[in-house]
């Protein structure tokens, strides 16, 4: 279609042989996926399964590479697809307003010439003589009722019909033609380099291919995603879907359907690792601290999902907003009979560290679930911003914290709970939420929002500095579902309250130390409230304190530590917790070792 286009050309468009154009785009797509799917599920599993060595490490990455290629043809060919589309449905909608204007010509007995102007007959009366009114010719961009030539009001009633024709006609045609040239500029990126490998570069260009057919697609399909819906809405909305509409939103959209909450863990898993790609590819190059920071988390996460380990890892989520964005569950959350949820706090981005040790912690508590009921799934849930303060400094870290972020993080954190609820195949899942350090906090206001945590069970706080609630009746699934670790040289499970502080620091101000610390005495006389409240390990807060091992010190020969808050998980480091905490997400409570409360 050029820019001379008219309107029997628009009239004449035959806009299925776009969308045939966009099904063998659509094939290519599929079988692209279905390359990719047989090396990732079954040519490297097998080889990992019986090779080992040299040959069979190159062999492994070379197959990668192959993988790598298939995910980008699909992800092209799925672009292309959608654009096709989305630019026949664009011009379709053109066709109607034309044909309609045709029509309503036909119906007035209007004659619309090939350039589009418009020819009314005589009608009326003239004010002198009587006789009818002669007809005329308009063109489109006129103004009804005026003849272009003299100016002069025409009193031909047929005139301002004429006008109205012409307008149509003209319009359909212009807004016709944009879209050809936009999409045709959209389509004329969409191609590959030369070469058989697919470097972080192409990817690049991925990302910014994605971005324009978005754009373009936008009220096509985009309109459409229920943003604003229920999880379990969405995920009827999905189940709704024709498998080629499916297909599209994952092309086009991975972004927006691998963050939706409600979308079953299958279809956001394979939707992410799609968006993953584009995400390095549109962080690459970019050069910032914060690019670059995210980018080791990303391909860290990138070369775990890729690594063959087991439990299976979901990716629920990816995403560079904030601080980043990550949910990785090991198992399947939607066929799980057990699922928990960790939030990690204070100091956690999406970084290096986070895509090795707090993904270790959610793998090591699905594999010790497992252990005591195989039909069980743990997720690592980095939904929210957690504070970034120094964790080298707990006292003064909190400080900065305070709850906005916690409260942010705990409505997220519930969309994502009522999310699992809405996809579990089970009758009567058992949930499990876990919050460590700042974290709890962050689970403690999830519980105070909407009538508590969707679908929770039971709740797990390790390494707390209060929940923002005084009492374990208060999150909303009885007390004695309610179970803390707090080992005894974690600092951070000791930390002063607010007013112990306040008050400390004005007695240091106004006698000495043995003043300061008498004030803070007095200000917290049970010893037993924490920054964010009660201690949860406390008798006041009235929890379960389950055993764990009490950490190296603080303050010893080698120097100063805090690693007693950050081993809860550890299998190795401390095995007594993180049995305990696999007890509690597999429903097995009641084989826990209890420690005395505070």
């Amino acid at each position: 279609m050029s820019s001379t286009l008219t309107w029997a050309q628009l009239r004449d468009l035959k806009c299925a042989e776009l969308e045939g154009a966009a099904d063998g785009w659509g094939r290519a797509s599929n079988l692209a996926d279905a390359g990719r799917d047989h090396i990732d599920k079954q040519l490297l599993n097998a080889l990992r399964g019986t090779q080992q060595g040299e040959a069979a490490d190159a062999a492994v990455g070379r197959l990668r590479q192959l993988g790598r290629n298939f995910q980008y043809v699909y992800t092209e060919c799925g672009l292309l697809r959608t654009a096709l589309n989305s630019l026949a449905h664009e011009l379709r909608a053109q066709q109607r307003a034309l044909r309609e204007a045709l029509d309503d010509a036909d119906a007035l007995r209007l004659t619309v010439h090939a350039d589009g102007s418009v020819t009314y007959p005589e009608a009326g009366e003239g004010l002198i003589d009587g006789k009818p009114l002669p007809g005329g010719t308009l063109t489109g961009g006129g103004v009804p009722g005026v003849l272009p030539a003299s100016g002069l009001v025409a009193p031909n009633p047929n005139a301002a019909k004429a006008q109205d024709i012409a307008d149509r006609v003209q319009k359909a045609v212009r807004t016709a033609a944009e879209i050809d040239w936009r999409y045709t500029r959209i389509l004329r990126k969409l191609k590959a380099e030369d070469g058989l490998k697919v470097p972080d570069a192409t990817w690049t260009d991925a990302a910014a291919d994605a971005a324009s057919v978005r754009g373009a697609a936008r009220g096509y399909l985009k309109d459409a995603i229920p943003h604003n819906a229920s999880p379990a809405e969405r995920k009827a909305w999905w189940a709704g879907l024709t498998q080629e509409q499916r297909e599209e939103y994952l092309a086009v959209y991975p972004d927006q359907i691998g963050n939706l909450d409600g979308i079953p863990a299958v279809v956001r898993d394979a939707a992410n690792r799609d968006n993953l790609q584009l995400l390095i590819g549109k962080l690459e190059g970019q050069g910032d601290e914060k690019a670059e920071t995210q980018l080791a988390g990303l391909r860290e996460i990138d070369r775990q999902l890729n690594d063959g380990r087991k439990p299976p890892m979901y990716l629920l989520g990816i995403g560079d907003e904030g601080n980043g964005r990550a949910i990785v569950s090991y198992g399947n959350p939607d066929t799980a009979r057990n699922v928990s949820a960790y939030v990690p706090g204070l100091g956690t981005s999406l970084d290096e560290e986070f895509a090795k040790n707090d993904l270790k912690r959610a793998r090591d508590t699905a594999i010790g679930t497992q252990r005591h009921d195989s039909s069980s799934a743990a997720i690592v849930w980095l939904g929210y911003d957690a504070p970034q303060a120094p964790v080298d400094d707990p006292l003064g870290s909190f400080a900065v914290a305070g709850d906005e972020r916690a409260e942010k993080g705990g409505t997220a954190y519930n969309g994502f709970m009522r999310g699992l609820v809405a996809t579990n195949e089970n009758e009567n899942p058992h949930l499990t939420a876990i919050g460590h350090s700042y974290g709890s906090r962050t689970v403690g206001a999830a519980t105070q929002q909407g009538g508590g945590i969707p679908g929770v069970d039971d709740i797990v706080l390790v390494g707390s500095p209060g929940v923002g609630v005084d009492r374990a009746e208060d999150l909303g699934v009885g007390k004695g579902h309610v179970f803390v670790g707090a080992a005894e040289h974690d600092v951070v499970t000791k930390l002063p309250s607010k007013q112990q502080a306040a008050a400390g620091a004005m007695g240091l101000a106004v006698g000495g130390p043995t003043v300061a610390y008498l004030a803070g005495d007095i200000a917290d006389q049970g010893d037993d409230d924490l920054w964010f409240g009660k201690d949860p390990a406390s008798k006041a807060f009235g929890a379960r304190r389950f055993h764990v091992d009490e950490g190296p010190q603080l303050v010893s020969g080698d120097g100063l530590s805090i690693d007693a808050h950050s081993q809860y998980f550890d299998p190795e480091r401390n095995a007594v917790s993180a049995d305990s905490i696999a007890l509690v997400a597999a429903g097995q409570s009641r084989e826990l070792k209890m420690e005395e409360l505070r």
